[in-house]
Order: C-alpha cells, then sequence, then structure tokens
C-alpha cells in the first residue's frame, strides 16, 4: 500500500509541477505554513508557416503559492493560493500585475475553491511532460486545462474515484459542469483513467443542450521509461479541449458558444488521441516526445483542416537541486489558443522553439 501511495504521489506530481516542491517557514498553533513556486525565463522562436519569424521572451511565469496545513480532530485540513504574473496585460511595459490561479481548501477528500478542472485531473498525471505553459497539449478532453480554471470547483474523492462539480462555462446553465472519473494503479507503477464529463451547452436563441463525452488515459512504467496514451469522444467538450467549429476553441473567440456547435445550433462532435514516450537518460537528463490531435466531425467553410495535430519533443536538464534547463522544439498545423506562452494573442500554424530556465523552491 505504502509503495502504491508514492507511485501515485510521483504520478501526480509530474502533472502539477507548481505544487511539486515548499520550503516550510514553520509551525504556529499546530499549523504548518509553507512557500513554494518557481522562477522561469523562457525564449521562444517562432516560424509560422505563413508570416515572418519572431522572438519573444518573458518571465511572466513565475509563480508562488502559499499553503497552510493542519490535522484537526483526525481530519487534514489544508489552504493553498497561488499566483503568477501573466496578468493578460499584452502591453510591452513589462509590468504585469499578479494573477490569481488557485485558491482553495481541503478537508480530507474534498476541495472547494478555484482550481484545475475535473477534465485536467482526467489526464494530467497520466501525461508526459512539457515545457510549453498552456499545459496540456492537443488530443486529450483537457487540451485547453491550463486556461479554463472555472471560478469555482468542487472535487470529492473517495479511493480512485472523483466527482467534479464545476462553475458553468455557458453562463445561464442551470446546472454545474460535471465530470465523473475513476483511477487505478498497480503496483508495478501502471496507472489508468476513465473519466465522463457532462455540461450544458449554449446553442442559439438562447437555448442550450447537454453534451456529454468519455475520456480513456494511462500511464505505463518501463524503468527508466514511461508510455503515455489517452484518448477522448463526444459533445460538449471542446471548450476544454481547445478545438470545435470554427477550429480553435476560447471563450472569447467563438460566436456559436465558443465553437461547441455549427452555425445550425447543433452540438459538434469532437475525438482526440495523444501518445507519449519520457525517458530518463541519467539522473539529471530526461527528455520527452508527445503527439496529439483532435478532431471535429464539421467545421466552418473558412477552416482547412478539421484535425488539429501538434508535437511535442524537449530534453530537461537539471544543473543543479531545483534549477533546471531546458529546450523543447514543437510543430503544429492549425492556428489555436492557448496562445504561445511567450504571450501572443494567437499561435499560428508553424514551428516553435522555446529554451527555458527554471528555479523551483
Amino acid at each position: 500500500m505504502m509503495i502504491r501511495k508514492k507511485i501515485a504521489l510521483a504520478i501526480m506530481v509530474a502533472g502539477m509541477i507548481s505544487q511539486a516542491s515548499a520550503l516550510e517557514l514553520g509551525e504556529i498553533n499546530g499549523t504548518k505554513f509553507s512557500v513554494g513556486g518557481y522562477i522561469k525565463a523562457e525564449g521562444v522562436f517562432t516560424d509560422p508557416d505563413d508570416g515572418d519569424t519572431s522572438f519573444e521572451g518573458s518571465a511572466r511565469q513565475t509563480r508562488i503559492n502559499f499553503a497552510a496545513d493542519r490535522q484537526v480532530d483526525g481530519h487534514k485540513l489544508r489552504a493553498f493560493v497561488e499566483g503568477d504574473f501573466w496578468d493578460n496585460n499584452t502591453s510591452a511595459d513589462s509590468t504585469y500585475a499578479w494573477r490569481l490561479r488557485h485558491a482553495y481548501l481541503q478537508v480530507d477528500g474534498l476541495t472547494v475553491g478555484q482550481t484545475w478542472n475535473g477534465q485536467f485531473f482526467a489526464n494530467a498525471p497520466f501525461d508526459v511532460e512539457t515545457i510549453n505553459f498552456f499545459g496540456l497539449g492537443a488530443g486529450t478532453i483537457a487540451g485547453s486545462g491550463a486556461v479554463i480554471r472555472p471560478d469555482l470547483v468542487v472535487h470529492y474523492t473517495h479511493g480512485g474515484f472523483r466527482l467534479t462539480l464545476q462553475d458553468p462555462i455557458y453562463s445561464d446553465a442551470n446546472i454545474p459542469d460535471m465530470v465523473a472519473a475513476y483511477t487505478y494503479r498497480t503496483d508495478n507503477g501502471h496507472a489508468f483513467n476513465v473519466a465522463l464529463t457532462g455540461r450544458e451547452v449554449e446553442t442559439l436563441n438562447n437555448d442550450s443542450e447537454f453534451g456529454a463525452a468519455i475520456s480513456v488515459a494511462g500511464k505505463f512504467k518501463f524503468g527508466n521509461s514511461a508510455l503515455a496514451l489517452s484518448a477522448y469522444t463526444g459533445e460538449g467538450n471542446n471548450i476544454y479541449s481547445g478545438w470545435g467549429y470554427a477550429g480553435t476553441s476560447s471563450p472569447a473567440n467563438q460566436p456559436f458558444s465558443e465553437g461547441e456547435i455549427n452555425a445550425n445550433g447543433d452540438l459538434v462532435k469532437t475525438t482526440g488521441f495523444s501518445a507519449g514516450v519520457s525517458h530518463r537518460f541519467s539522473d539529471k537528463l530526461r527528455g520527452n516526445i508527445r503527439y496529439g490531435q483532435v478532431t471535429a466531425d464539421e467545421v466552418a467553410a473558412n477552416v482547412a483542416d478539421d484535425t488539429f495535430k501538434m508535437t511535442n519533443v524537449n530534453l530537461i536538464y537539471t544543473y543543479l537541486p531545483g534549477l533546471e534547463f531546458g529546450i523543447e522544439w514543437r510543430d503544429q498545423n492549425a492556428a489555436n489558443r492557448p496562445p504561445s506562452s511567450a504571450g501572443s494573442s494567437l499561435r499560428p500554424a508553424g514551428q516553435q522553439l522555446e529554451l527555458m530556465a527554471m528555479y523551483k523552491f
């Protein structure tokens, strides 16, 4: 049982780097306080299929978090707050404000507040590592998981089960967005997840329909290597997966319910998959290769390809404990949101090369 818990923790840490390490500040009246986060500097070279090449540099990803943990009458309590300096400010003055990422409380298996959505937890622990700031790659049910962070999320976990209720993206929805998932982990490090999602989707004439999707994901450990696989299909999840009618999907980008419906008001079905391999070459060097794609069954006439494809290849070197340098090449066949990690409003089709330095504390 202890081995399984350690394996589970290692998998979760790989997907949620911001909470991977923390420095304990001390204990007051039985409450342990800690601070964590990282400083990250990056430079991104972009070579679009159409247009001029460009370079963008930023340290806006830098983040800091604070946590308070306490045991009360056999119950584990935790409060967690984290922010970065992304600010959603595209001005060139380099003065970016602190932006809230997480603010939640936990009591045993119950989590309430602003944090990762249920789709994110259905995929992140079972994927390979990427340097790209905007989180999970294409092909998963949570391809926009780093962008879609509901104002309020309720997670309840019991054993391998997780039930999530989320502040709905559709502002006039009568029910929360929902995710029900189950994770099974083996003693030798393999892990599997199946998730069902459901949400009310805005259609035409102030009407709505209920859309549902199913996702399966797994990560298989083989010594110093791991294989990650995922697939999903369904309706009503386009905004979370990042692809839909008219191509790119974003809360502020589509005239028809963020790409969830077509011009006739019908729900659009999307199907995606991803595959990745990670390998640890030594105690200091690790690398990842990942491919993902997602297809919409119907797209607008001005979209040349109904399938979005993305490839990531990276190497990460641990120079000193907590200090890492990395390089990642990525290629995609269509413009999409979320934007490039250094701040462009829309990432074009083409290639990118990112160099980064990160100090985690």
